[in-house]
């Protein structure tokens, strides 16, 4: 709360010079002394809302991120250091710059409105985001220049014509999560329009539940020690599990899917890795005789599955009977395997064809996974593709050709490379959180998250989604708060021309991201390491309640989002109905004690909340013995009928009568192969080479970037991108050298690596990279969203192809320019 009274002066002499819209400024306002009285009301609410306790000043204090349970060392109130809690054989570097977050150069220091909207919010010159000026205001300014374009917008133009992100990666706490923060509000002052579905899990999420009865990417998988115990072969189809369970949704439980994946080798399974890059987890087992790493072109593990199912029907190396008794309509697929319906046999050398997997190596696959207990542990990479919905719904085929779903050590799971997805749960009492306010929401219609350009460019167009239908509303305002959109949205050009469309952007961010760049109102938010909170390790572990506790101050004039809701919340008379009367404090004792009765209820043992939070430490559950042999479908298997699955026919649907009746040309009632848009097939291809951009070693998506991390991977300065060492010679290209990076969508810069770790053909630049265009678009940090496709996966989804796109890569001769966006930008006036 370092809002000195010689700021606030300032600031509010700014808005006495400058010529407002007449609603801009109250009649309550008319006086500075009395606008500077309000300011001290505010601060000493805020001043209630602060900490659980005192902070410690020399000490070291427990707190959680997505990256793991934390212990930081505090020396004179300031984080000199921090590392796992606990004991771990797999060091997890993304711990250990904690102390680069709170202190980043990158800090949004003071709430801050871009100077054309500061003029006339009514005609504030949209294109100029990202290139306008800043203006300081005092924080009181800012939340009355919100509240007067909130209702603009709902008395002009409807509820709808608001939209609120929601898929960012927030915070690791329940309390402070930016995102149920933002949509609680929304939703209690009088609604908006709402996403559905993600960018992680977009097109499996919506074909899973037609074909299992569930969305399975977020399920617990069959138990670690069980695949270590019975599974012969583990197939990781596009994952790359060494890189990816450094992180969690919440906080990660540790390092045992490490641990889990490293005794597989120990034990000397037969691990086939299949993937165009030849990722960390691949060089993890490179040295293991007993493992294969298998490239397929980009984009036609559908088609390599085909072949492979091919081959076993015709070798008659399948399990007849549980596609009889567990399936439905696998009759109607064959015909379109063996060509009966289109004339086309997706056979062993049609695969090959498309897959550049050569046959012999599919027909062992084959005959591998079916004379073997075979798990086959999928990533989620290949949804993220033209005609995504296809890959996930192809495996559970094949797997259950295989016959092996519900039995130890056999089967398939989406989650093994994400959280710790095969870690036994724990008997645990949960930490929840605040609700939604949803009973209050007005507004009914939907955008598909990954459609949001779509939807600002076309505003009155119908589109078809999963059976039903979305009409894109006209978004006046947008409000953003948790996340980074302009990094994770596909075709930046594309989406930063859809960005112009709304009158008034909102974000709030610790840092001048990409995002808040591009804002109207920026509201400078704390770190999770100033504030406390509460959660739990392990999103489908629970191993542990963790106490997130603040380890410094609030930096320069950054507040919780909390405490600028529950402000807004005054506003719009329903700060009682969102706040419940309560401080942060308050809520996080009331999650505990919650969990607390939940404990008692089941005689688990737990401390009082005074106790846990002051001995400062987590508290960890038992993991009983009936969750360390647990089998994902061993239930359905055991009794079909008694444990139907949740599809319309209770059993895992190959042909969906579902999907049929939707007539969609882009998605079958059976999984199949399509053409991507772009891939390496294609006959008049617009670029040389397929760029994949999977997770980055070192961030969490765009998360961390702004931290020395960067110096263990950036090359000439910027992200690297990985090219084939025969494709880097005849194109001129060595390690170190900037290249260009382009395709009809944009261009970037980035650093080159010569490698044999990936297919000819093919580069990598991992997602992520922050957004740092030049004056003329050419990003200078290597943003691999500036050249993605942003079209839709079918109709049935239309979530995110980001991992569909071809590009040329060159040798860059001009002068490199300086990468400058993790530094404030320059053009303030503070």
């Amino acid at each position: 709360m370092s809002i000195s009274r010689r700021s606030i002066l300032k600031a509010s002499a700014l808005f006495a010079l400058v010529p407002l819209a007449p609603k801009l400024l109250s009649a309550s306002e008319s006086s500075m002394e009395e606008h500077v009285n309000k300011m001290g009301e505010y601060m000493s609410k805020a001043s209630e809302m602060k900490y659980v306790t005192k902070l410690v000043e020399n000490g070291e204090v427990i707190t959680g991120a997505h990256w793991g349970i934390l212990k930081a060392r505090i020396r004179h109130g300031k984080v000199v250091s921090s590392n796992g809690a606990f004991k771990s054989t797999f060091h997890n570097p993304l711990q250990n710059v904690t102390a680069d977050l709170i202190y980043a150069k990158s800090r949004i220091k003071y709430p801050m409105i871009r100077k054309s909207y500061f003029l006339d919010p009514h005609n504030n010159k949209p294109e100029l985001r990202g290139k306008d000026t800043w203006i300081r205001v005092p924080y009181r300014k800012a939340l009355e220049l919100i509240t007067i374009a909130l209702k603009e917008t709902r008395e002009q133009k409807g509820s709808d014509a608001i939209y609120v992100g929601g898929n960012g990666w927030k915070s690791s706490g329940n309390m402070h999560n930016a995102i149920v923060l933002l949509q609680r509000f929304m939703n209690l002052s009088g609604g908006f329009s709402h996403k559905i579905g993600t960018f992680s899990t977009g097109a499996a999420e919506v074909i899973m539940p037609h074909v299992l009865g569930s969305a399975e990417v977020s399920s617990q998988q069959s138990a670690y020690p069980v695949i270590l115990e019975h599974s012969k072969v583990v197939v990781i189809w596009g994952a790359n599990p060494m890189v990816t369970l450094r992180i969690g949704d919440t906080i990660i439980d540790g390092d045992y899917g490490m641990k889990f994946f490293d005794e597989i080798k120990k034990r000397r399974k037969k691990v086939i890795l299949i993937d165009p890059v030849g990722s960390e987890t691949v060089q993890f087992f490179k040295d293991d005789t007993n493992s294969m790493w298998i490239a397929p072109r980009p984009n036609t593990d559908v088609a390599l599955m085909l072949g492979i199912m091919h081959t076993m029907y015709i070798t008659k190396k399948y399990d007849k009977k549980f596609l009889d008794t567990y399936t439905v309509g696998f009759s109607k697929f064959l015909d379109y395997m063996l060509g009966k319906s289109d004339g086309v046999v997706k056979d062993a050398t049609w695969a090959s064809s498309i897959s550049s997997v050569d046959v012999k190596t599919i027909k062992y696959l084959a005959k591998e996974m079916f004379e073997n207990r075979t798990m086959i542990m999928a990533g989620w990479a290949m949804q993220r593709a033209h005609h995504g919905e296809q890959p996930h719904w192809m495996l559970v085929t094949l797997a259950s050709m295989i016959g092996q779903i519900g039995l130890p050590g056999g089967g398939f799971g989406f989650s093994y490379h994400y959280a710790n997805g095969g870690n036994p749960s724990a008997k645990a009492a949960i930490i929840g959180g605040m609700n939604l306010g949803q009973e209050k929401q007005k507004v009914t219609n939907f955008i598909p998250t990954a459609r949001i350009a779509d939807a600002l460019l076309n505003v009155g167009e119908s589109i078809e989604s999963n059976g039903g239908k979305a009409t894109y509303p006209e978004i006046d305002l947008m409000y953003w708060a948790g996340e980074n959109p302009i990094s994770h949205q596909q075709d930046i050009n594309k989406f930063l021309k859809a960005w112009q469309k709304p009158r008034t952007i909102i974000v709030h961010d610790p840092y001048w991201s990409a995002t808040a760049r591009h804002a109207d109102i920026v509201m400078p938010t704390t770190t999770e390491y100033e504030r406390d909170d509460i959660s739990m390790s392990g999103d489908y572990s629970n191993l542990n309640i963790v106490p997130m506790k603040a380890l410094v101050e609030r930096q320069f004039e950054a507040k919780d989002d909390y405490e600028v809701f529950s402000d807004l919340a005054r506003e719009f008379n329903i700060y009682e109905e969102y706040t419940e009367g309560k401080t942060p404090a308050q809520w996080i004792e009331e999650f505990y004690n919650n969990a607390l009765k939940q404990a008692r209820a089941e005689h688990i043992k737990m401390p009082d909340f005074k106790r846990f939070w002051r001995e400062n430490k987590p508290i960890t559950f038992e993991v009983t013995n009936e969750a360390k042999h647990y089998v994902r479908y061993a239930d359905f298997r055991s009794d079909p009928i008694l444990n139907a699955l949740g599809t319309p026919s209770g059993k895992i649907e190959i042909y969906s009568q579902v999907i049929e009746k939707m007539g969609y040309d882009d998605c079958r009632a059976y999984p199949s192969w399509f053409e991507p848009a772009e891939w390496l097939g294609m006959k008049d291809k617009p670029a040389e080479f397929h760029l994949l951009s999977p997770h980055p070693e070192y961030r969490l998506h765009s998360q961390l970037d702004n931290t020395s991390l960067k110096e263990k991977y950036n090359i000439a300065g910027r992200e690297p991108i990985w090219i084939n060492e025969k494709d880097a010679k005849a194109k001129g290209i060595k390690t170190g050298d900037v290249v260009r990076v382009f395709n009809a969508r944009g261009e970037v810069l980035a650093g080159a690596k010569v490698t044999k770790d990936i297919r000819e053909g093919v580069v990598k630049l991992s997602e992520g990279a922050w957004y740092n265009p030049d004056s003329k678009g050419l990003c200078k940090n290597g943003c691999a969203n500036v050249l993605t496709l942003d079209i839709p996966t079918s109709k049935l989804a239309n979530a995110t192809s980001a991992n569909t796109m071809l590009v040329n890569i060159e040798k860059y001769e001009k002068k490199t320019p300086k990468v400058d966006i993790f530094e404030e930008p320059k053009n303030m006036e503070v």
